[in-house]
């Protein structure tokens, strides 16, 4: 796969360190002289530029690329740029780094952004996942189909636990996508029995109730 980042700063670069070690191929984009640390992410192709010119995307190779990052500390470039690689490049997927919550409603798929990811969210969802069991977390939503995943960590005393998967009619556009017990990711069958303090990740299309969930979770299926 081929990435172009556009901000290379330490949050640019530790993503081309991951993709880069996933064998993917990777350019990253700063304007700043002093971003370059290229001895940092030595495997990367560089380039000092401006990402929100054309000339520089096309320097960049942006239409050959896979994904586009837009990992700027500035808000309106990162939506600039996502426009960019959508509109003019034609690129697939494009992710972009929102530094302000307050911003996060612009960037979808008007501002041809595909995954908005705002560091203050996801860290806030992180420290209600780690200190709360028997509520559902939202942890992530996708911008462009609008699908949710979420968490709950089973209570002891839950009305599901001892049931079957199998036995669990979930709500509709309602999927349970993975069991995490003792630090162990488990794709659930059927026949796998919900206990305490399992991890319950979920994926949501954009017509689920969340209502029917939280009901399902807090009192069991109707049948019990």
């Amino acid at each position: 796969m081929r990435v172009v980042i556009a901000g290379a700063g330490s949050v640019g670069r530790s993503i081309a360190r991951e993709l880069l070690a996933h064998q993917h191929e990777v350019t990253l984009i700063d304007r700043q002289p002093s971003a370059m640390r290229v001895s940092q992410v030595a495997e990367a192709d560089w380039i000092l530029a401006d990402a929100c010119e054309l000339p520089t995307l096309r320097e960049a190779a942006t239409d050959q690329a896979d994904v586009v990052v837009a990992a700027t500390g500035d808000d309106k470039a990162n939506l600039v740029i996502s426009l960019l690689a959508k509109t003019e490049f034609g690129v697939p997927r494009t992710v972009a780094r929102v530094n302000n919550p307050k911003n996060e409603w612009m960037f979808d798929e008007a501002w041809g952004v595909d995954v908005a990811v705002s560091t203050p969210r996801i860290m806030t969802a992180m420290v209600e996942e780690a200190v709360t069991v028997g509520d559902l977390v939202r942890i992530f939503t996708f911008h462009q189909s609008r699908a949710d995943i979420l968490e709950i960590t089973l209570p002891d005393e839950s009305p599901l636990v001892g049931l079957r998967v199998g036995q669990v009619e979930w709500p509709q556009d309602t999927v349970l996508a993975c069991i995490v017990r003792d630090v162990r990711p488990i794709a659930p069958s059927p026949d796998d029995t919900l206990e305490g303090h399992d991890e319950l990740l979920f994926v949501t299309g954009r017509d689920a109730e969340l209502s029917d969930l939280e009901k399902l979770l807090a009192h069991g299926p109707a049948s019990s």
